[in-house]
Parts: C-alpha cells; structure tokens; sequence
C-alpha cells in the first residue's frame, strides 16, 4: 500500500537557471528549508520532498504537483487563496482552493491521522474506507452521524459527498487510472495525495507543510516535521555506529505473487537507513515489484530477518505462515525463528508511520540491532511466535 515516485523537471529562461544554480549553491551550503526569489513570487524550497514546487505571492500561493509517472510533467497545479480575500483578477491555470479548508472529505487514513496532528480534526466532514482507520475518535463521530463514511476510498458515495458540501475532497492518485470518475464531475476541488510516491520517508513526511497551508497549520506542520526530521537522524545515527549488519527482507506473498518494495522506495530506503542489508537495494524502482515466489526465495533465502505486514483479527504464526504456503519454510529467517509481523487490524502503522517515519526506522533499528538493548521493544512489529 506504499508507493512511490521520481523527480521533476522545470524549463526556465537561461536567466532562471542561472538564479537556480545560485540557489543551489546556497541551499548545499546552509541547508534546511529556503525562500528565493523566482519573477514576483518567492520560492518554498523543501529539503527531501521531490515532487512539490511552492512559489508563494502576495495574494496567493501556486504549488506543482510533480507527476510521478512522467518525468518533465505536473500531475497538477493548486492555487490556493485565502478565503477572506478577493479572487486575483489575473490568476494562473489551476485548480483553486480557498484556505484554510474547514470541511473536507479524506479518503485516506493516513491523512486523516495527519490532519488531526495539526489540532484541526473538526475540519473531517467524512471520509472513505472506515473499517480501516484506527482513529477512535472518527469512528465515533461516523457512528454519531458528525461526520459521514463516505464508501470506498476507490469509489466514492458521491451523493453523501453532495450532502456534505465539502470544500475538497483528498484523494489518491494512481499511475494511468483515467481520472477520478464521478468525482471529476462535482465540481469539488480534488487534492491529490500524490505524497506516497516520494522516494524517500522524510521526503513523503515533508509533504505535511504542503497539508499544513491548506488548513491554516503551517506553523504545526513546520514543528512537527522538525522533531521528526531530527528523531530520524539521530536513529540513523545511532544505527551507523553499530558492528551489526544483518540483512531485511519484507511481506509476503498475496495471491500468485509477492510484492517486494524497491530498492528506491520509502521501505528500501528505511532499511538502509537502519543500517541493514536490502536483497533489492541495487533495484531502482521507486514503487512495489511483482515477483513470482521462485525469484524472492533465490534472492533472499539467506536473509537474516523477515519482516511483512498483514491484516488479520488474530495474530500470526509460524503455523498460520505455513498454511499459506509452505516454501516458506525453505527462508533461512523463518527456520532460525526470526520473523516479525505488523498487524495492520490492530495497530496505527498506517496512520503513523508516513508522516513519521522515523517511528518505523526506530523499529528497524531495534529489530536489525539486537545491542541496543536499551532502546525497548518495537512498536508495530511484533516476533512470530508458534
């Protein structure tokens, strides 16, 4: 349920690109977060976030949405404008929102999770696939009838999002999926939760400063990404001046196949960080690879740790593995007993873990360094027992 992207690219006059390789320059040189001038607007520079461009001006602010799946082109273009101020008279092609958001339907967990951070959970007039958001506090409020269970995050109820009136609706986009359906046709704004594709965890975590000026929480958003960032950075340090380098390999098979994350997605990328060995970190695809059972067991038969993630209302066991397929037994992880598994039925992984990713990378660290026994027990993955 993870994706991920690649990077942007812009045309600029010559006179543009000089100012770019300024910009650069100052930014190696200082890092952190920058603003520079581009024509008559000021320039957001994000540290890790690849596919978002934020140019902010005196009566509105533009972002690009890069598209993940067509390097050079923008999945789209937002103009957001405070709600208390006139429409500029000469504003740019895009779609416009009116900020701050004050009822909106989220379709995604994560966001959900996210939004509430930010203090603005009264800001949820629905949302889409309840049975899987682990929020105590919006299943209530949909079994009181505050706030409506809007179906499928794929489909919509569009005549609860009529009821609603909502000033957008956040949705996920996916690699050639033809647009939105119905959706498309309410005329309601479509914020399009393209963060997934990130390829990197503080990439897709930066994205909240984006979520941060829709609902008038830039300042929450710029904290809580700051003690993320920091927490993340101290993990990976931490792990670096570790001996142990144990190798991860990750899920499971569903169905005829096993989705394996790239060696350029957020999980591949975390597991490096954790200072452990990746079967695919030399794969380049930045989303989930399809292999066949035969491919994964040849390359990762001897891999230390087997992590993966289900959903299930009881807990998995080595018994429960084999009943699904028994070539699980030829993994030299799952004959030396060391697997783990993160129930997304009864734990806030989902909700957690993208925007703070370094809630993760502390389980990685923990479960790839068996030293750091000072650390505690992971969070989301727990050891398969018998």
């Amino acid at each position: 349920m993870l994706g991920e992207g690649s990077e942007m690219k812009m045309r600029y006059t010559l006179s543009s690109i000089y100012g770019l390789i300024a910009i650069a320059i100052l930014t190696s040189c200082s890092g952190g977060q920058h603003r520079s001038a581009r024509e008559d607007g000021d320039t957001l520079h994000f540290k890790y976030a690849e596919h978002l461009t934020v140019v902010q001006f005196d009566n509105y602010t533009q972002v690009e949405l890069a598209d993940p799946w067509n390097q050079g082109k923008t999945l789209h273009t937002y103009l957001l404008v405070p709600a208390n101020e006139d429409l500029p008279a000469h504003l740019p092609k895009g779609t416009v929102l009116r900020t701050p958001l004050q009822k909106s339907v989220i379709a995604t967990s994560v966001h959900c999770g996210l939004v509430m951070s930010f203090g603005k959970k009264n800001c949820i007039g629905g949302v889409c696939d309840l049975q899987y958001i682990h929020l105590p506090w919006i299943q209530q409020q949909c079994k009181l009838g505050k706030m409506a269970d809007c179906g499928s995050g794929l489909s919509p109820t569009v005549e609860k999002i009529i009821d609603i009136q909502p000033d957008a609706l956040f949705l996920s986009p996916f690699q050639n999926n033809g647009g939105y359906g119905r959706m498309d046709e309410l005329g309601i704004p479509i914020v399009e939760t393209a963060d997934y594709m990130e390829t990197s965890a503080l990439g897709r975590a930066e994205w909240m400063k984006f979520y941060g000026m829709l609902f008038g929480a830039e300042r929450e958003a710029d904290s809580i990404f700051t003690a993320v960032e920091k927490h993340y950075l101290e993990l990976k340090a931490l792990a670096e001046q570790t001996t142990e380098r144990q190798s991860m390999m990750m899920d499971k098979q569903t169905g005829s196949v096993w989705y394996v994350p790239g060696g350029n997605s957020t999980i591949g990328k975390l597991i490096v960080d954790a200072s452990a060995r990746y079967p695919w970190s030399d794969n380049e695809n930045s989303g989930s690879v399809a292999l066949p059972f035969e491919t994964v067991l040849e390359k990762a038969q001897n891999a230390d740790i087997w992590l993966f993630r289900y959903n299930s209302p009881q807990a998995a066991t080595f018994s429960s593995l084999l009943s699904e397929n028994k070539g699980y037994s030829q993994f030299q992880s799952f004959k030396n007993k060391n697997v783990y598994g993160c129930n997304t039925a009864t734990s806030t992984f989902y909700e957690d873990t993208p925007f703070h990713p370094d809630l993760l990378l502390r389980d990685l660290v923990i479960i790839a360094h068996p030293s750091l026994k000072e650390m505690g027990d992971p969070t989301y993955f727990k050891k398969i027992k018998e």
